[in-house]
């Protein structure tokens, strides 16, 4: 195959991440770190400036956002993708540690090192940022429930898209292999046999970037806002498709428990992506306008 016809991409040539001397702040971390900034920038800027509501609510609700987003996405990796995790190493769960049998975490943990969390999936994050949401309305019932998700949805987008980047930082989620100017050969990748794949990651970072402007769109242009759960199915149903079509370009995640059980052809990202796809719709057929605005303080 010709090299000309591809990128090649080798993140550990020269540094996996920012060298601070003594601590690497690996790209991909920093991209999830930039996605939680940039998401309340955005309920700052564009929800809470133009709807009035007291900005004092904000850091609760970034803190439970972050919360549920972390849990969620570790938890939902580990049943979906790695179940085996929670008998053979649970220590590994919901720690930033991966099983290693000459390792030492700190001198306490033996048979682990240090690693980050090397597995968050995004179904298991969307649904811990619900329950978080939920959570937080519970503490604050000022704010209505409603209004809060159809808000929230304006800064997932670029926060996964950011974390899609993050990805293709670390030569994971990568896609099968094909023949075009813009597939690329990953290095680094576990499935690596030096032939270029497509660059799934940043198909999904595109999609999320033009959803985002879209939901921005409607949430100045129209009046959908004003409508219960619209733009919370609205963004669902899109996100979802998304997902689903740019899994057919991807190489299969884990063991893929979910997908041989049903045996429909489609993976576990499809599978877990059709019911949030059906609530989409189900949401945006049953809003309602509001009757009540958000608390104004």
């Amino acid at each position: 195959m010709n090299h000309f016809l591809y990128i090649t991409w080798d993140l550990g040539s020269p540094s996996p991440g920012i060298d601070l001397g003594f601590f690497v702040i690996r790209y991909y971390s920093l991209m999830w770190a930039l996605a939680f900034y940039v998401g309340l920038e955005t309920m700052k800027r564009i929800v809470f400036k133009t709807e009035k509501v007291d900005p004092s609510y904000l850091e609760p609700f970034l803190f439970h956002t972050i919360i549920g987003c972390m849990i969620g996405a570790r938890l939902g990796h580990v049943i979906f993708y790695q179940t085996e995790l929670l008998w053979e190493h649970p220590l590994a769960v919901l720690l930033p540690i991966s099983p290693d049998p000459d390792g030492s975490v700190f001198g306490i943990l033996k048979g682990y090192t240090f690693s980050g969390f090397a597995g968050l999936a995004s179904h298991g994050a969307t649904l811990g940022m619900i329950i978080s949401t939920y959570i937080f309305h519970r503490k604050y019932p000022k704010l209505n429930l409603y209004w809060l998700i159809d808000r929230l949805i304006l800064t997932i987008p670029i926060g996964g898209a950011l974390i899609r980047i993050g990805n293709f930082f670390n030569s994971e989620i990568i896609g099968k292999v094909a023949n075009y100017p813009w597939c690329v050969n990953f290095i680094q990748a576990a499935e690596f046999d030096g032939r270029p794949r497509h660059p799934t990651q940043l198909y999904e970072a595109l999609g999320y970037i033009i959803l985002f402007f879209i939901l921005v769109w409607i949430y100045y242009k129209t009046d959908k806002r004003r409508y219960r759960g619209w733009m919370f199915g609205f963004f669902f149903m899109v996100l979802w498709l998304i997902r689903f079509f740019v899994e057919f370009y991807k190489e299969p995640q884990g063991e893929e428990a979910l997908a041989k059980w049903f045996n429909l052809g489609l993976n576990n990202g499809q599978l877990l992506s059709i019911p949030f796809i059906i609530l989409g719709i189900v949401m945006m057929i049953t809003a309602k306008k509001y009757t009540h605005p958000p608390v104004k303080e």
